[in-house]
């Protein structure tokens, strides 16, 4: 949002909304401790009919199932879609929202010094509004493999959004960069790609989109599952798999999706270009349609919910 002190808006924690500079945890707690918190993030756009939350039902469920995988039992019983629904609309009135912002949301375990378990312990949700600034370049990415590998499920699973499990998004992320790249593509244990820091990832073959599918240690992504309806729903074939590294190499079209990445052309993976190093035909199409799905400028708005005039 063009002008708008996130470090100085208003925030939701625990049961309203207070200033964001007295918004804090214990250093004490579970969610300092040991990153016992999960999350979620979404965007609010402006649309011709007022402020629109993208997904809002899906981003909520994706806490319940996150909080559900890790045993953080505290929050189902506390809250509601309903509930959720509301502190986001007070949440965005409260801070004046008039342009494109993303929202993340937090269910955090605050009890203080609980040693390593989940179950039984009392959790507080925040909520914050920061601004619509894309965290991968949108007119090409650079990518490098990752010297680390990907967090397997059966250690951290990737399908629950732990703030902790972030740390290997970290190592990948901050490697890339002293390497020069702008992200990085992380590798299974088997050598199979899953996804970049934190965004999925698709390539385009002889007209066909690409992707790893749900068992590739990946988080199954909101954006990644529109953009796979959407992709049907032109008549493009949609191919979920297993996807080797080198099929990055040789892809006619590659590009990263996510709340936070929206939908980044890769054009170059370890020094290799990828198709012409330019945004493809099928990208650009794809970058264009979700666009317009999430500003409520195309014949679909069953994802959006208004939260403000």
């Amino acid at each position: 949002m063009k002008g708008f002190d996130y470090t100085k808006g208003q925030i939701w924690l625990g049961d309203g909304i207070v200033p964001a500079e007295s918004a804090a945890l214990s250093v004490m707690s579970a969610a300092v401790l040991y990153g016992l918190s999960v999350y979620t993030v979404f965007p609010v756009n402006k649309t011709p009919s007022g402020m629109a939350a993208f997904r809002l039902a899906d981003h909520y469920k994706r806490l319940e199932e996150s909080a559900h995988i890790m045993g953080i039992d505290a929050f189902p019983g506390s809250w509601t879609y309903e509930k959720f629904e509301v502190a986001v609309k007070k949440l965005i009135e409260a801070n004046k929202v008039q342009d494109d912002v993303l929202v993340r949301a937090t269910v955090h375990v605050v009890e203080t010094v609980p040693g390593t378990r989940s179950r039984g312990l009392r959790t507080e949700v925040s909520i914050f509004v920061y601004p619509a600034v894309p965290i991968l370049p949108q007119n090409g990415a650079r990518l490098k493999t990752s010297v680390w590998r990907r967090v397997p499920d059966h250690s951290v699973p990737a399908r629950a959004k732990v703030n902790g499990a972030y740390v290997n998004s970290v190592l990948g992320k901050q490697d890339a960069i002293d390497s020069g790249y702008d992200d990085c593509v992380f590798l299974d244990d088997g050598g199979h790609v899953c996804e970049l820091s934190a965004a999925n990832i698709f390539l385009i073959k002889r007209g066909k989109l690409i992707t790893p599918n749900t068992t590739s240690d990946i988080l199954e992504g909101i954006n990644r599952r529109t953009i796979i309806e959407m992709a049907k729903a032109e008549g493009i074939e949609v191919i979920e798999r297993t996807v080797d590294l080198t099929e990055l190499y040789v892809a006619d079209e590659a590009f990263a999706c996510g709340t936070s990445a929206f939908v980044a052309p890769i054009v170059e993976v370890d020094a290799r270009q990828i198709g012409s190093g330019q945004t493809g035909s099928i990208t650009r199409q794809i970058a264009q349609s979700h666009h317009q799905l999430l500003h409520g400028v195309s014949d679909n708005d069953q994802y959006l919910t208004f939260v403000a005039n």
